[in-house]
């Protein structure tokens, strides 16, 4: 497989996106999972990327890691690729 954006380490074990269906603050971050997501799971079949959905709740990126190391990232005011750079930072990093 060619080297993608998406590509993530082999110690990232789960994307996890947490934001509001219908608030204005979290429009960038279901945009960018329109666009994004199917690239993603096409590059990485075998690592969860959840959509976490709650009314009022702040766009928020969560990073798992092997032996649960977890980061947290928020999105809040964030535009679509500003976002895509937090999800390449953390899906990159090795914990």
């Amino acid at each position: 497989m060619a080297l993608t954006k998406y590509a993530f380490t082999k110690g990232l074990k789960e994307l996890r996106f947490l934001f509001c269906h219908t608030s204005e603050h979290s429009a960038a971050t279901r945009s960018f999972l329109q666009r994004a997501y199917p690239t993603m799971k096409r590059h990485n079949p075998y690592t969860p990327i959840l959509m976490r959905e709650a009314q009022g709740t702040p766009p928020t990126l969560y990073a798992r890691y092997e032996f649960g190391k977890e980061k947290r990232e928020p999105l809040d005011g964030l535009s679509d690729k500003e976002i895509e750079e937090k999800v390449r930072a953390l899906a990159l990093s090795h914990s």
